[in-house]
């Protein structure tokens, strides 16, 4: 198996360090850059299979470097910040960020966290979610709900005939979905099929998700359960 390639932005040298070194002990390659215009090189260089990107760094923050790694690319991106409460993980998340881990951070958590994002995108590109088969699925594996079309197995979305591009983790919430449309489904239950997480986990990262994927599918598909969660229109 080849090993992971890790781009780690952070402009603290002693944090980058250890952590680049904590990650290489648990079989991590690792390319560690202090801020974001040389993190910006270092991904187009070396194009790694994972981005963990400090939300203050300097010339080009991190969620501005998300952006640009997103218009270029569906590689997972996890946001590193601070403050758990910040509106910067709200907007690293906006920014296209797949999770976000707060500082400080035990690295066997960061681990955990980095293998959870990759076991998902392993699955968003070839496997099938969970939930129960439908009447909307026809031969085929293509979901059909009005002009949204879904290939469970092709993992592409058409919505009026044209493609629409996803990232992983969004064709992952929308195959969640669309696994049991009309079924209520909670943000603890989305954290866990999607997200991969047995603990909980902060349901924003659920919320901005959901905001993503309807700008992309339409505002009305995804109707939010006051109190309950989410679910899609059959």
């Amino acid at each position: 198996m080849a090993e992971t390639h890790v781009l780690f932005v952070e402009d603290d040298d002693v944090i980058r360090e250890a952590t680049q070194l904590a990650l290489e002990r648990d079989g991590f390659v690792v390319t560690a850059m202090p801020d974001g215009l040389s993190g910006l090189e270092a991904f187009r260089a070396h194009r790694p299979d994972i981005a963990l990107l400090d939300v203050m760094v300097p010339g080009l923050d991190g969620v501005s470097l998300c952006r640009r790694i997103r218009d270029e690319s569906t590689v997972p991106v996890i946001m590193l910040s601070a403050r758990a409460d910040s509106i910067d993980v709200v907007l690293g998340l906006e920014a296209g960020a797949d999770d976000y881990v707060t500082k400080p951070f035990d690295g066997a958590v960061l681990v955990a966290r980095i293998r959870a994002v990759l076991r998902r995108f392993g699955h968003a590109s070839g496997g099938q979610p969970g939930g129960t088969e439908t009447e909307s699925q026809p031969v085929g594996g293509v979901l059909v709900f009005g002009d949204l079309e879904v290939d469970t197995e092709g993992m592409e979305v058409r919505k009026g005939g044209e493609q629409v591009a996803l990232t992983p983790t969004e064709m992952r919430l929308l195959l969640e979905f669309s696994s049991a449309p009309g079924t209520v489904l909670s943000r603890d239950k989305l954290l866990e099929r999607v997200w991969d997480y047995g603990w909980g986990g902060d349901t924003r990262v659920v919320d901005v998700h959901v905001q993503r994927l309807r700008t992309k599918i339409g505002q009305d598909r995804i109707e939010t359960v006051r109190g309950f969660g989410y679910k899609l229109k059959a």
